[in-house]
């Protein structure tokens, strides 16, 4: 017998039975022993198996603090707490009822803001919309208590501080659900970014929380845009980023903390909710895809990368269950403590409901994929972010699991700097919540400067979306996505006291703000306030709502009625025919235009007023506008517009060769997405240049082109010029000759600056010693760039160079003059010099003046996203002025260029903001002028006909409610929107 298979105890064996077999009797009495005793020993058996498996391990009475498993009775019941927690789903905290802020700092004083305009944000009873309301706001304990109309100082706490609003703009703050402030601090060094985890592809165990940077300076400055609240995610290198946190903009004493800490920054300190952070489509297969060695390579990889990372948080989740089942029953039928696994843990709480999940995503297949992800594991997506392709999809988007659709997390009109960015449209918001789903500005700082988020909202205002709508989507929308709805993005009592008061309407143009409370404790002691006067908010213009996307092309003739202003400078209106007495139009007069140019300005052929049509040919078209402005076209420097239709696409764009110097004429290619908005826009002229690298799009190498926007093709005809003569479609084959000194220079290529200007120096001069051997009038030699270069000493071709140091400038400086100095006998002119960037050119503006060097602002709206940006001037209230102030201040010719081709849109809205901030230093016209007469002042170059370059808009162009009705952009016809 096989004792370790039946386990029989030896002593209990068939040989230890006696037996008889000669007495028959006897033989049956022993059988009857032998079968008792067998059952004996099987019982035996049976108890002592049942023993093995059930013993109850060391004596209770030794060790009364361990299960019959030997397991730990107070952690057994510390895993089981934990399983209460589990299976609770938070609820968004409320905030009214409460006596006080948990983030209030003792001893701050209440505060009453008297005679406000306030937006709520929420409809009211009255007119079932949002809508301003005149009331006074108190504050106490960092929450708002207060909020009605003449609030009497008598009945509040006698040491209450007083601000008075003047009747101004109060919001609460501004809410940027899409930033990476802190992860990546600037100025942008590699020490300094921590966006994303990207040792492998999903990460859902790190969390920005432990790389926030309290000490980053654009903390501060996007508080000075208004902005109290950020979600601060991972980057979307990775299909599964990690925990993101929701911070206050308030950080150490200076701001009314105790501290600097990270953990001071929490919005919600008490944690209700968790956010995560997650991506799909070109990032994370770009950054991890490796043939052979890792992936995903495809979107089919990353959605197996994402289902087997929610398979295995769901496995670890049904494991929990059990165990909780298990030992809430009786803790000594559990073998092991609750299963947890760090890397799942985070993953596991996005199934349970726990956590909010925003994700990266773009196109119809990537926002499809997850929402079969969410039906499948069965959770809830917060907001798709970025999700240039939602408005195309929105009823596939409604099919997400739960109960509440994902809210789209968008930019106002920022796209083509990928593929996946390109199908896009800035009307997306529109077409969203016209369909029911919630749309939301962002800034992904630094990719869009956070300070300006609200810009964002302003612009979507401007492309269609309802005003109310347009407010809600940097306040009330945000913070219900985040689960703080009842405490943030409302200017109601119960509510945390983030609240500010603006200089304007916060969706005009330029509002910034004059003071900002985050937990009723006000951020600036002395601020910068701009010399505004408040002349109301915005009237809602229903019109904005009807969108013309493609335009209705006029040839022949057209009359234009109901127009109310010339943006026009004199010195470039003088050949325009105005047909009024004195040559002064009177308040509301007419245009006529005949195949594309303007024929008559004034008292023309169809007087206003009258409906006397008789004399008018039947061809004529006749159309009535709106308070019609008339400007000039606009003209966009510093882009590539031209030479790229996808920017970091090899396949879709002129990349260059590197450090080959090359003509921008060479690469034109019309007709694409980018060049049809810029004339949709009034962009009818671009001047663009070579990149340097692949995928940088603001850094130049060899010579500009100027030519028209909206032609087909580089040689097709464009209408009459000068004599009646027909024309091409490139205004001038090399506009200047272009290098690249900033901070790209040297992180691209690998050179330090001072070799690169000792390059460029070498250069000139050697241009200066070959003058007068050989050509200089052509670029097609042997050596072009020398050929070039040798206009450009003799003063007959500008060199644009691109940077923002300060210090780099002064260096361009000094060799603009020895150049000049050693080019005197042979060269009639100096240098024509251009700065192009400029972040730093306000802390040289004296000098760029004395030595007649404009500048061109890209951007315009400067921050310091690089270290030769670090010290750019953001404006009130953080500081007194903006580059563009300084340099204006100092009569330096300044333009406002496109540090990437998407803002070409937005050229007009620029010059609204440079007016409506410069304190009345930039009249009307010469802000028109900063993006169009300027650019050709500082090029040397002739200025367009604006009889045949033209725009007329609805409305004042320089107010964030006008509209492009009318361009003319020297086709010989007219495109009327």
């Amino acid at each position: 017998m096989d004792l370790e298979k039946t386990h029989v105890p030896p002593s209990c064996t068939a040989q230890d039975v006696p037996t008889s077999r000669w007495n028959r009797t006897s033989r049956v009495r022993r059988s009857r022993v032998q079968r008792l005793f067998g059952v004996a020993c099987l019982a035996f058996i049976a108890y002592a198996q049942w023993r093995q498996i059930s013993s109850p391990g060391p004596d209770p009475a030794s060790a009364p603090d361990v299960t019959v498993h030997g397991l730990s009775i107070k952690r057994l019941q510390e895993d089981l707490n934990v399983c209460a927690k589990l299976h609770k789903k938070p609820t968004d905290p409320i905030g009214y009822g409460r006596e006080r802020n948990a983030r209030y700092v003792d001893g701050h004083r209440p505060t009453l803001i008297r005679n406000a305009t306030v937006w709520v944000g929420e409809p009211d009873r009255e007119n079932g919309d949002s809508s301003w309301i005149t009331a006074d706001v108190f504050i106490e304990h960092g929450l708002i208590k207060q909020v009605s109309r003449d609030l009497d100082p008598q009945t509040l706490p006698s040491d209450v501080s007083v601000y008075d609003a003047a009747g101004r703009p109060l919001t609460s703050g501004i809410i940027d659900m899409h930033s990476h402030a802190g992860v990546h601090s600037l100025p942008t060094i590699r020490a300094n970014d921590d966006t994303s985890e990207l040792s492998t592809d999903i990460t859902p165990y790190v969390r920005t929380i432990d790389a926030i940077q309290p000490t980053d300076y654009q903390l501060q400055v996007i508080k000075s845009g208004g902005v109290t609240t950020s979600l601060v995610l991972p980057g979307s290198g990775n299909n599964i980023g990690g925990e993101a946190f929701v911070i206050k903009h308030a950080v150490g004493r200076a701001d009314g903390r105790n501290e600097i800490s990270i953990s001071d920054l929490l919005a919600d300190p008490d944690r209700n909710w968790r956010y995560m952070k997650m991506a799909c489509g070109e990032n994370p297969k770009h950054i991890h895809g490796k043939v052979g060695e890792r992936g995903p390579t495809s979107r089919l990889g990353e959605s197996w990368e994402l289902r087997h990372a929610f398979k295995q948080a769901s496995k670890l989740l049904q494991e929990q269950d059990d165990w909780c089942q298990a030992a809430s029953r009786d803790l000594n039928r559990v073998k092991g403590y609750l299963p947890n696994e760090i890397r799942w843990e985070a993953l596991v709480g996005v199934l349970r409901g726990q956590v909010h999940v925003n994700v990266h995503c773009y196109t119809v297949p990537d926002l499809e994929a997850f929402v079969d992800h969410t039906n499948e594991f069965k959770f809830p997506v917060r907001a798709f972010h970025h999700a240039h392709q939602a408005y195309l999809v929105p009823e596939v988007l409604k099919r997400a699991w739960g109960d509440d659709p994902p809210a789209l997390a968008l930019f106002a009109d920022n796209m083509w700097y990928k593929a996946e960015s390109y199908i896009a449209s800035e009307y997306a918001g529109k077409h969203l919540y016209d369909n029911g789903l919630v749309p939301i500005y962002v800034s992904d700082n630094p990719i869009l400067n956070a300070q300006h988020v609200v810009l964002e909202a302003a612009k979507a205002y401007k492309y269609g979306l309802p005003y109310h709508a347009a407010l809600a989507s940097v306040t009330s929308a945000p913070a219900e996505r985040l689960g703080l709805g009842q405490r943030l993005g409302k200017v109601k009592a119960g509510f945390d006291a983030d609240v500010v008061v603006w200089d304007s309407d916060p969706l005009s143009l330029g509002a910034a703000p004059v003071q900002v409370w985050i937990d009723g404790t006000a951020q600036y002691e002395h601020p910068f306030e701009l010399n505004k006067s408040f002349r109301g908010t915005i009237t809602p213009d229903p019109n904005l709502a009807t969108i013309v996307e493609n335009p209705t092309v006029l040839h022949g003739d057209v009359i234009f009625t109901g127009i109310t202003k010339l943006l026009i400078p004199n010195d470039s209106n003088s050949n325009l025919p105005i047909t009024s007495p004195a040559n002064v139009l009177p308040a509301t007069f007419n245009l006529t235009i005949s195949e594309g140019r303007i024929t008559c300005l004034g008292i023309c052929p169809f007087p206003p007023n009258t409906t006397d049509t008789a004399s008018i040919k039947a061809t004529t078209r006749i159309i009535h506008l709106r308070n019609g402005h008339i400007t000039a076209a606009f003209t966009a420097i510093g882009s590539t517009l031209g030479l790229n239709s996808i920017d970091d696409d090899r396949t879709a764009t002129d990349n260059g060769a590197g450090p080959t110097f090359s003509r921008a004429l060479d690469g034109l290619a019309l007709d694409t997405a980018k060049l049809r908005a810029a004339q949709r826009y009034g962009v009818t002229r671009a001047i663009s240049a070579p990149k340097l690298l692949p995928g940088d799009v603001r850094s130049h190498h060899g010579t500009s082109v100027g030519f028209l926007t909206g032609a087909l093709t580089v040689t097709a005809t464009t209408g009459t010029t000068g004599a009646g003569a027909k024309g091409g479609a490139v205004f001038q084959e090399d506009v200047a000759v272009h290098y690249t000194l900033d901070q790209t220079v040297k992180t691209l290529n690998g050179v330090s600056t001072s070799g690169e200007v000792g390059r460029l120096r070498a250069k000139l001069l050697r241009a200066v010693a070959g003058l007068g051997k050989g050509r200089t009038t052509t670029g097609h030699g042997t050596d072009h760039e020398e050929a070039f270069l040798k206009r450009v000493v003799t003063g007959e071709m500008p060199l644009a160079v691109t940077v923002h140091s300060a210090d780099t400038i002064l260096a361009l400086l000094r060799v603009k003059a020895v150049v000049e100095q050693r080019a005197a006998a042979t060269a009639a002119e100096g240098i024509r010099m251009v700065i192009l960037g400029g972040g730093e050119a306000h802390l040289v503006a004296r000098e760029l003046a004395e030595a007649g060097v404009g500048v061109v602002l890209a951007p315009m709206l400067s921050f310091g996203v690089s270290w030769d940006q670090r010290r750019a001037l953001t404006g009130a209230p953080l500081t007194n002025g903006t580059g563009l102030d300084v340099l204006v201040d100092a009569g330096v010719v300044t333009a406002v260029g496109l540090e990437e081709d998407w803002v070409v849109r937005d050229l007009g809205l620029l010059a609204g903001i440079a007016h409506a901030n410069s304190g009345g230093g930039i009249g009307e016209k010469d802000a028109l002028g900063l993006v169009s007469g300027n650019v050709y002042r500082m090029l040397g170059l002739q200025e367009p006909d604006v009889r045949e370059h033209f725009i007329i808009h609805e409305g004042s162009p320089l107010e964030i409610g006008s509209r492009v009705k009318v361009v003319g952009g020297g086709l010989g016809h007219v495109e009327v929107y």
